[in-house]
This record gives C-alpha cells, structure tokens and sequence, in this order.
C-alpha cells in the first residue's frame, strides 16, 4: 500500500511539472512565433489547438463548451495579438506578454475561487478590449463593437455561471450590448496609454470597461446574496470608487497626443 502510495504521488509531481511545462512552452512559443513570423496566425492556432478538449466531444456540445471557455480563448487570442502589434523588432513587451500568458496558464485560470473569476474576467476585458481597440485603428468600427460585445457577454457569463444564476446567458447578452454600445460611443476617440519605448500599452476603453465590470460583478454579488434584492448601501463604495476611476480617466487622461486616430 505505501509503495502504492508513493507512486502516485510520483505520478501527481510528474504530471504537474509536465502541466506547468506544456504551458510555458506555449507562452514562449506562441509569443515567439508571433515576434519571429510577423504573422499573429501562427500563435492564434496554437492557442486554440491548446484547448482541444472543447471539440474533444460530441459536436452537440461544442457551443456550450466554446462559451465556457470563451474567457481563456479571449485572454490567450489578445495575448498573440499584443504580440503582433508590438511588431517584429524585439522589445521588452514581448517578455512582459510571454511572462503574463504564463502567469495566466499555470496560476490564474487554473483557479475557480469567485474572486478569481471575476479576476479572470477583468484580465479578459482589459486584454481583449485593448487588442481590439489597436486592431479598430486600422480597420472599422463595426470591428471593435463586435469584439466588444463578445468581450462583455463573456466576462459576465463567467461569472454568473459560477453562481449557477439561471439568467446568466440572458444576463451577459445585456451585458455584452452594453459593453457595444460604450464601444461604438468611444470609437472616435479612442486613446492608448503607452509607457515609454517598452511597447507596453492599455487602451482606455479597457481601464474604463474593466472598472465598469469590477462594480457591475459587486453589484451582481450583492444581489444574488440578497435573493435577487438589492441594497445600495452594500455596493455604494465599489460603485462610486469606480466612478470617481472613470472619471479621473476621462477627464485627466485623454490628452489628444494619446488619440490613436
């Protein structure tokens, strides 16, 4: 029984290095193959082959497999996007982005706790809005509205799922509109905050939406407590934190040498 024992916790160390392995190598490989190509199309299918077990069932179940896993495919798409736009020419942001896809593979979305959920969807909204705030610079609008609306719709279904709430698809499709109509609003005056020559760079629109989502996921939390009744005073604080950011945002930060058009 002990030898029994301790070979399979050998078994257990094993598989997770190997875990922890598999997932570094993607975070380098996909945001180097990116940086050496100069083609995002490479690492994009690397992302999406790493979450194979989505598909790894009966057709049937592929949708609903593909919108519980929507955050992580939006986290690991803006990642290799980032990537892309950082352009071909090596920079610190490469390292930084290798470093937060593999912070995010072995120590983030692993975890199924509501306070990293609604982390996890926070790190969605701000990369994903970001990398689709960059891509609309050079394309239409209708590109970041959509991006936007898949964007919200799938942050809060995140969350809401977890808290089994029966409304959540109809819920995250209100949500989602949302976040398109503050998109399709912001898109003539759409601002990246960049820090220096490192590449690094935050759209607005994303510090904006992430902090709409921090108070909308307290508000939502407050309300499932109550039994779908809301009382102000539990999310007055988280709710006018956020709008004094926003507000800060918006009017301290949106100097125009910062307007990407």
């Amino acid at each position: 029984m002990a030898d029994y024992i301790f070979i399979r916790k050998s078994r257990n160390i094993v598989s997770s290095l190997l875990h922890v392995v598999l997932n570094l190598l993607l975070a380098v490989v996909s945001i180097g193959a990116t940086l050496a190509t100069g083609n995002c199309l490479i690492g994009i299918i690397l992302v999406i082959v790493s979450k194979w077990r989505v598909f790894a069932v009966n057709h049937r179940y592929w949708l609903l497999n593909l919108r519980s896993s929507l955050v992580d495919f939006i986290v690991g798409i803006s990642f290799v996007l980032l990537a892309y736009c950082a352009g071909s020419v090596l920079l610190p942001v490469h390292f930084v982005l290798m470093a937060g896809y593999a912070i995010w593979l072995i120590l983030i979305k692993p975890r199924s706790s509501a306070i990293f959920t609604i982390i996890q969807a926070i790190i969605a909204v701000l990369l994903g809005t970001t990398a689709a705030t960059i891509f609309s610079a050079v394309s239409s609008s209708s590109i970041l509205v959509i991006a936007s609306f898949i964007i919200g719709f799938a942050a809060s279904h995140h969350v809401l799922i977890q808290g089994e709430d029966r409304d959540a698809t109809f819920i995250s499709l209100i949500f989602g509109l949302f976040f398109a109509e503050i998109a399709w609003l912001s898109h003539s005056w759409l601002i990246i905050y960049t820090i220096g020559s490192t590449g690094i760079c935050v759209s607005q629109l994303g510090l904006v939406l992430s902090v709409l989502s921090f108070a909308y996921f307290e508000v939502q939390e407050a309300i499932a407590k109550r039994g779908n009744r809301l009382k102000f005073s539990e999310v007055a604080l988280p709710v006018i934190f956020s709008i004094c950011v926003i507000i800060v945002l918006i009017v301290g930060f949106s100097q125009p040498r910062f307007n990407i058009h």
